[in-house]
């Protein structure tokens, strides 16, 4: 008898057994069904996180390089202190690294501030406004839904024109198109010549769905005369952002006049540092999130095993007459794994079942993604709790010896 025919006839005489008790084959499938619901949960968590993470970090760019005042990830008061010493990043700053950088595609200066914005009857207190150029829809990566992007000749003579995004868009103009109209930006009309595609991400506070986006000569004007700049600096080429950062370090160097040796006092950061620190935090919570829904598992793997030692302490006599016309032990080794696996990919199928329209329910207040990675994985967990599960007690009937097993009654 070869394995194929092994593993039929395994799997026939296992689905008979199975249907023979059905209230037993259940309850020893509920723990599984909890085990892999719980896991699948929580692997639909940590996907949906990483996935919105991943989708709201892409807008910083991995060829942009930011020059700020302070360090995006200070790790201690004492680095907060040397920065808070650092001189604020000036248009004097943008001005050198224009006329110097040579690997640099775009350059572009911004600054924020929360203002009010009003449009008729609706508005909204909190809404954070950029002052820029027209650069900035390169170095950010903004796709525009309608309209138009901001233009040179508009940031150079400081219009009172905008560009906001679209749930700003969606709030304060309803279903009305925004082009063309006017609204009140504290206490100044700007007309809006452009709506931002939806972006998302983990959340909509500092995002670009809620901003408003105007010329950088009418911000220092109607809104902070004279603000702390950001630069966004979009490098030609990925394979040359370490050159780029390196030139702008030195151009930033030689015009600040710092001497060699000294530290820079000012910070270049990059998408790579969110990654990094992303990555240290997730890590170790995706692991105790599942070791923690793992022991579910493990509780229903242990009721597999004492279910299992019951069907071979029940079938002792149908072994002993299996191996006395000639069955070998892996024959019946196959059998009693095939039968515990059975239960257990029964038990992952119901799991997902259930985990599909819990999944939606979970979209609804945070990021979720049931992908067809962790059903695969949910079915091979089954699949591979049901063998150990069941191993002990197939390696057992494996054992017996025909004569004491037809003995017994």
């Amino acid at each position: 008898m070869n394995f194929f025919t092994e593993l039929r006839e395994g799997l026939l005489i296992s689905w008979s057994a199975i249907r023979a008790n059905k209230l037993r084959s259940v309850l020893t499938t509920l723990g599984i069904v909890i085990g892999i619901v719980t896991v699948t949960l929580m692997g639909t968590a940590i996907e949906g996180l990483n996935n919105s993470f991943m989708h709201s970090i892409s807008s910083i760019g991995a060829d942009v390089l930011y020059v700020n005042r302070f360090n995006w990830l200070i790790q201690s008061r004492q680095e907060w202190l040397n920065a808070m010493k650092n001189p604020r990043v000036s248009l004097d700053d943008f001005e050198a690294l224009q006329k110097q950088m040579t690997l640099a595609e775009a350059i572009a200066p911004d600054a924020w501030n929360e203002v009010s914005v009003k449009y008729q009857k609706h508005g909204s207190s909190s809404v954070e406004a950029v002052g820029t150029t027209e650069q900035y829809q390169i170095t950010s990566g903004l796709t525009v839904a309608q309209g138009r992007f901001l233009t040179a000749a508009e940031c150079d003579g400081g219009r009172p024109v905008c560009v906001i995004g679209s749930d700003l868009a969606t709030n304060i103009f309803q279903s009305a198109s925004p082009l063309g109209e006017k609204i009140l930006v504290a206490h100044r009309e700007f007309e809006v010549v452009g709506v931002l595609e939806k972006q998302g991400g983990l959340t909509d506070s500092r995002g670009t769905d809620d901003q408003i986006i105007m010329p950088l000569a009418q911000f220092t004007h109607e809104i902070w005369e004279n603000p702390d700049y950001d630069l966004q600096v979009k490098v030609k080429s990925l394979d040359q952002l370490e050159d780029a950062k390196e030139e702008l370090r030195a151009v930033l160097r030689r015009y600040r006049h710092i001497a060699p040796g000294d530290p820079d006092n000012f910070a270049i950061n990059q998408q790579d540092q969110f990654l990094e620190l992303f990555h240290k935090i997730a890590g170790p919570i995706a692991m105790i999130g599942l070791f923690i829904t793992g022991l579910s598992l493990f509780v229903g793997g242990i009721g597999i095993m004492n279910i299992m030692f019951v069907s071979v302490a029940e079938r002792t006599r149908e072994i002993g007459v299996r191996k006395a016309i000639g069955a070998k032990n892996r024959t019946i080794l196959l059998q009693f794994l095939i039968e515990a696996a059975c239960i257990c990919l029964i038990g992952g199928v119901i799991a997902l079942l259930i985990a599909w329209p819990a999944t939606l329910l979970l979209q609804k207040v945070m990021p979720a993604a049931l992908s067809p990675t962790i059903v695969a994985i949910a079915l091979l967990v089954s699949a591979v709790t049901g063998v150990l599960s069941g191993f002990f007690p197939a390696w057992r009937a494996a054992r017996m010896n025909p004569v004491d097993a037809l003995r017994n009654e």
